[in-house]
């Protein structure tokens, strides 16, 4: 190889285990964020069915129970981390499919919504409800949005592109969660215009652990790929390539 010529090669496993890393480690982290409220009384537990808005306790929601430290630091280190690994497997989906799809655009436009779903997260976590209520609401649109729409995108390239033989199956779950996730969104909004906060806290519990359990399935695929970074130096004009090599596992 040129002594100007960089590669780093990644072990498929790595790949492997990066989309149940984001679940499990948003999942759990959103979790010990709301026990930490509930703890403090910032918030009312999940389990009751009715808020009458006395007292000093908020509705469980998402984003009330990060706003108050110290929770409120926990859940803007696990929004920026899980936006920083959801837009990284944002990027080696797109990549592992380019090949097989015919329609180029329809891969840009989920890699643009994941992109925009996943910086909606980062204002979640950094903006926080109490602190600039507008911009934390663009960025919970923005992620709910974009996410939804990302959802239903994937769930069509995966019946597509059908790698390995294995996209109808993980298809058929991927449109069943993308339409729970969906549904879940629509009863957040209504139950938030009813003024039914507890069914709305819920409904959004609801949506963002079926949404973390989707992301999940990329492990799916990503146990066929490796992904290598190459840099080269070329006339003094250096490029970098994001290279994709499906491995094949004939001999297992």
């Amino acid at each position: 190889m040129d002594r100007n010529c960089f590669r780093v090669d990644m072990l498929p496993n790595f790949w492997f285990i990066l989309p149940a890393f984001f679940t499990a480690f948003t999942a759990a982290g959103l979790w010990v964020v709301y026990f930490i409220a509930l703890d403090h009384e910032k918030v009312v537990s999940l389990h009751l069915g009715i808020w009458k808005g006395n007292g000093s306790l908020y509705p469980p929601f998402i984003s009330v129970a990060g706003s108050f430290p110290p929770a409120s630091c926990i859940f803007s280190e696990v929004m920026n981390l899980a936006a920083f690994v959801g837009f990284v497997i944002g990027i080696l989906r797109y990549v592992q499919v380019k090949p097989q799809i015919n329609n180029s655009t329809l891969n840009w436009v989920s890699l643009a919504s994941s992109s925009f779903a996943f910086i909606g997260m980062t204002l979640v976590g950094n903006f926080q409800l109490f602190i600039d209520k507008e911009i934390h609401n663009i960025g919970t649109w923005l992620t709910f949005v974009s996410g939804v729409f990302f959802c239903w995108l994937q769930s069509f390239i995966t019946l597509r592109v059908n790698l390995r033989n294995e996209g109808r199956n993980t298809a058929i779950a991927r449109f069943l969660l993308s339409g729970s996730i969906t549904l879940c969104l629509l009863l957040c909004v209504f139950f938030q215009s009813q003024y039914l906060y507890m069914q709305g806290a819920q409904s959004q519990w609801a949506m963002v652990m079926l949404f973390l359990i989707f992301m999940g399935t990329f492990v799916i695929e990503f146990r066929y790929s490796s992904f290598s970074i190459v840099c080269t130096d070329t006339l003094g004009h250096p490029v970098s390539l994001l290279e994709m090599s499906e491995v094949t596992h004939n001999q297992l």
